[in-house]
């Protein structure tokens, strides 16, 4: 049959099994956007108020399924404001196709109105890009594109589509769903030297991060610290694969994690990383993160391996199926007297206080969590709340904690709890932010009353850009150059504006109730949380130092 570009490119997502796309229109993607019309009652779309928060509800949505998130915006300007979304997937290997229009293909090259070469400039933050220039390579083109997106380890992919590409009329068939063939058969020698290590190893660590998620393997990999008796620590995109407890779940490691989990890496004598990239975050000092242990580095992409830590072993492949072959080679074993000194270390974590009358972070986080329960889905900005986040929400399933982990995204969070809440409009989604990070992309408050999404905003509130002021206290002498906010903002008032429904709290008290009211809305909400300005976040080991130098 006969279809034009618009319509190939509808059928052709529709046969990769995308059912929601996010985006915003344009002149360039204006066929696109009459072909959605017509495909309404099989397609839906999401229109957000920015293409940012196009990009980050694309992106939400695919944390929270692990399908690949699909957004659609225009050329020039619609294409630009696309990058900050593609860069924070590409960081956190998150499967995003984004398609983009473009000016005619005589057009291109000439400077015309709203035409950028985003290919060009979305090259290093993606795995692939394409520019079709003709519509019979367009079916093909999307194919490869969803292939590429979710197949070795997941990314974005950005096709650009010049606007008679979309007009142009061609002979249609489907070819079917396009498989995943980024395959990378795991060494078993390999596989069979890491086995000898851990069952010689005396005090065992696991290190994981991310890739664990991606590939399902959370069943293995718990499977294999029981057998083997060994601690796990997990990095920020971790959180969540692990139950909160679960006993030899150490929690976070890292700039902000647990003293305990940093000790219990410095003094292994085996740390087996497994779907983790040691970032300068968890190995805050590279020299010193790694002490007598012998490292062997399990993870799906090889650019990974000795990149930022040198291993004694890696094994390429697929964090699950690597672990499923190991696991028949791992001898039972007994390592009381490892936990028992890790035991000790906890003794010496930092433990946050109540203070009467007081509203304070930890309990912030732990009301949310509490109220939201295992099923509801936590997602973050960046700053202070992100990290108070990660340490006390005490998430105990996959995909329930989404946060920017390696851009560190400021005003992720509105944009990503739209494409979670889409993708789960059952189980409750709360966004949590801060003052700084909320009024990057408040604008996106609009998109969830238009649709009906109860998210539930959690604003904690210090009237600064706490992180940074953090930093400015500990290593700038307190000159506090321009991260007092002092901002007039009224979130009650400003939801109310947008369609919503605003609450104030001051107290854990208040909280509570707040939350609990706001869920009963079934409307988008705001809480404002109001805390001192001169909350931290601690432990905290400050960059390029070590476990030795954690400020408590």
């Amino acid at each position: 049959m006969k279809l034009n570009g618009s319509q190939i490119l509808i059928e052709s997502l529709l046969e990769q099994g995308v059912d929601t796309i996010f985006g915003y229109p344009g002149g360039a993607v204006l066929n696109i956007y009459d072909a959605i019309y017509a495909y309404q009652d099989r397609l839906t779309h999401v229109l957000t108020a920015h293409e940012q928060g196009a990009a980050h509800a694309a992106d939400g949505y695919a944390r929270a399924t692990g399908k690949v998130g699909v957004v659609l915006a225009t050329s020039g300007p619609g294409a630009t404001n696309l990058i900050t979304g593609i860069a924070t997937a590409f960081m956190d290997s998150v499967p995003m196709v984004a398609i983009t229009g473009n000016v005619g293909t005589d057009l291109i090259g000439l400077d015309s109105f709203q035409e950028v070469y985003i290919a060009g400039i979305t090259m290093p933050i993606t795995k692939h890009n394409f520019v079709v220039r003709k519509v019979e390579e367009l079916h093909d083109v999307i194919r490869e594109a969803f292939r590429i997106a979710k197949s070795g380890r997941p990314g974005p992919v950005l096709v650009d589509i010049p606007k008679d590409v979309t007009s142009n009329v061609c002979e249609f068939a489907l070819k079917g769903a396009s498989v995943a063939d980024e395959y990378v058969k795991p060494d078993i020698k390999a596989i069979e030297k890491t086995a000898e290590l851990i069952n010689a190893s005396e005090r065992p660590c696991i290190l994981f991060g991310g890739g664990v998620l991606i590939s399902q393997g959370e069943k293995e990999l718990l499977d294999l610290m029981n057998k083997a008796q060994i601690p796990a620590t997990h990095t920020l995109m971790g959180a969540g694969v692990l139950g909160w407890g679960e006993k030899l779940n150490l929690g976070l490691v890292g700039m902000h994690g647990s003293m305990s989990a940093g000790r219990s890496i410095a003094g292994s004598d085996l740390l087996i990383a497994v779907g983790t990239r040691f970032s300068d975050r968890v190995a805050t000092d590279k020299h010193k993160f790694i002490r007598e242990a012998k490292v062997v580095h399990i993870d799906v992409d090889a650019a990974e391996i000795n990149k930022n830590i040198a291993c004694d072993l890696s094994v390429v492949g697929d964090v699950k199926e690597v672990l499923t072959l190991l696991l028949p080679m791992i001898k039972k074993a007994n390592h009381d007297k490892w936990l028992a000194q890790i035991d000790e270390w906890k003794k010496f974590d930092y433990k946050p206080t109540d203070k009467e009358g007081v509203l304070r972070p930890h309990q912030i986080i732990q009301a949310v969590s509490d109220e939201i329960g295992e099923d509801g889905i936590i997602v973050t900005d960046v700053g202070q709340h992100q990290m108070w986040a990660a340490q006390y929400s005490k998430r105990t399933k996959c995909r329930s904690f989404l946060t920017s982990g390696g851009l560190g995204t400021m005003g992720y969070g509105y944009g990503a709890s739209i494409g979670a809440q889409k993708a789960y409009p059952d189980r409750r989604v709360a966004h949590i932010t801060g003052d700084g990070s909320f009024h990057m992309n408040l604008n996106e408050l609009c998109t969830s009353v238009s649709y009906g999404l109860p998210i539930v905003s959690v604003v904690i509130n210090n009237n600064v850009l706490g992180m940074v002021r953090q930093w400015q206290t500990q290593f700038y002498g307190k000159r506090y150059s321009q991260t007092t906010l002092e901002r007039a903002t009224d979130y009650v008032k400003l939801a109310e504006a947008f369609g919503g429904v605003g609450f104030r709290a001051t107290t854990l008290d208040e909280l509570k109730k707040a939350l609990k009211d706001a869920y009963a809305t079934g409307k988008p909400c705001i809480i404002e949380a109001v805390i001192d300005r001169d909350e931290k976040v601690l432990p905290m080991i400050p960059a390029g130092k070590s476990i030795d130098e954690v400020i408590m």
